[in-house]
C-alpha cells in the first residue's frame, strides 16, 4: 500500500530520470578516474584547445554531497517544469543554460585573472549541474509564482532570490566560494534571459515572457525596484531593441509597454497552465493512495 508521502517520490519523467542517471555516471567516472577531470571540467586555461568542456562541465559533480543534491532537485523540478514546457523544450532550456552559464564564467575566470594575475582562476575546474538547478528555480518563478513551498511557506517567486542571497552569504565564510557562485549567479541570469527573450511559445508563436510580473526587477524586493528598472531597462534596450520594433504588430508597442490584452492575458494564461499541471500533478499523487485502498477493501470483501 502506498502513502501520500511516498507518492511524493514517484511519477518522474522519464526525461529526468535519464538526466540523473547522466549525472549519476559522471560522478562515478571523475571519481574512480579523476584524470577525466582535466577534460571534462572547465579549467580555463585549457579550454582553448577542449573546447568542448564549456557543455561536459555542468552534467557532473565533483562531490558525493552535490550529486545527491543535483539529482534529487532535477527529478523534483521537472517534475512540476517539463509537463508545461513539453520534453523538448525542457531539454533545450537546460542545453542552452548550461552552455551560456559556463561561457560566462569562463569570460568571467579570465577577467578576474588579468586584474589579479592569480594563476588559481585558470587553473580552478569548474563543474557541477547548479546553474542550470538555479535556471530552473527561475521556471518555477515564473509558472507558479504564488505558490507557497510546502515547510517553508515561502512563495516560489522569491526562491531564486532567497537562493542567492544565501549563496551569496555564505561565501563570506567558505573557501571555494569562486568555484559555484559564478555558476549560481549566472545561471540564474541566463535563465531569466531564456524565458524573458528566448523560449518559443508555441500558442502565440512567439518568444520569450515580456509580463511585468516577469520583469527582472521582480527578482529584488519593491523598495530597491526603482533603482533596479532604469538599469535594466538599459540592457534591455541593448539585447531586444530590434524584437521590440518588430514585435509591435504582435501585440506589444515599440516603447516596450503592452497593448491591452497581450503579455498579460499571456502571463494569465502561463500561470492557469502552471497551476493546472500542479494541481493535475498533485491529484495524481492522491490517487495513487487512494486506489490501493480500494483495492484492499475490494479484496477484503472478495475474501469474506
Amino acid at each position: 500500500m502506498s502513502s501520500p508521502g511516498a507518492s511524493m517520490f514517484t511519477n518522474f519523467t522519464k526525461l529526468c530520470k535519464g538526466l540523473a542517471l547522466v549525472l549519476v555516471v559522471g560522478h562515478v567516472l571523475v571519481h574512480f578516474v579523476p584524470a577525466t577531470v582535466t577534460y571534462l571540467a572547465l579549467i580555463p586555461a585549457r579550454t582553448i584547445p577542449f573546447g568542448w568542456n564549456l557543455i561536459t562541465s555542468g552534467y557532473f559533480e565533483l562531490s558525493v554531497y552535490g550529486v545527491v543534491f543535483s539529482t534529487v532537485s532535477l527529478l523534483f523540478m521537472g517534475k512540476f517544469l517539463e509537463p508545461v514546457w513539453g520534453s523538448k523544450e525542457f531539454l533545450k532550456f537546460i542545453f542552452v543554460v548550461n552552455f551560456l552559464t559556463y561561457l560566462c564564467v569562463f569570460v568571467t575566470a579570465i577577467a578576474l585573472y588579468y586584474i589579479t594575475r592569480l594563476e588559481i582562476y585558470l587553473y580552478m575546474p569548474f563543474a557541477g549541474f547548479h546553474g542550470v538547478l538555479a535556471g530552473l528555480l527561475v521556471g518555477i518563478k515564473q509558472i507558479i509564482p504564488d505558490q507557497e513551498v510546502l515547510l517553508v511557506k515561502i512563495k516560489a517567486k522569491w526562491l531564486p532570490s532567497i537562493m542567492l542571497v544565501l549563496s551569496i552569504a555564505s561565501s563570506f565564510f567558505t573557501l571555494n566560494s569562486a568555484a559555484y557562485l559564478p555558476t549560481l549567479i549566472f545561471g540564474t541570469y541566463m535563465g531569466w534571459l531564456y524565458l524573458r527573450y528566448l523560449q518559443r511559445r508555441p500558442d502565440t508563436k512567439l518568444r520569450g515572457d515580456p509580463s511585468d510580473d516577469f520583469a527582472f526587477s521582480t527578482f529584488f524586493p519593491e523598495l530597491l525596484r526603482p533603482v533596479i528598472e532604469p538599469i535594466a531597462s538599459i540592457f534591455h534596450r541593448m539585447l531586444c531593441g530590434r524584437s521590440n520594433a518588430t514585435s509591435e504588430d504582435h501585440g506589444y508597442t515599440t516603447s516596450g509597454a503592452p497593448l491591452p490584452g497581450s503579455d498579460s492575458a499571456e502571463a494569465s494564461r502561463r500561470r492557469e497552465r502552471g497551476a493546472r499541471a500542479l494541481e493535475e500533478r498533485l491529484a495524481t499523487e492522491r490517487l495513487v493512495p487512494s486506489r490501493n485502498k480500494d483495492e484492499l477493501q475490494s479484496d477484503a470483501l472478495d475474501s469474506v
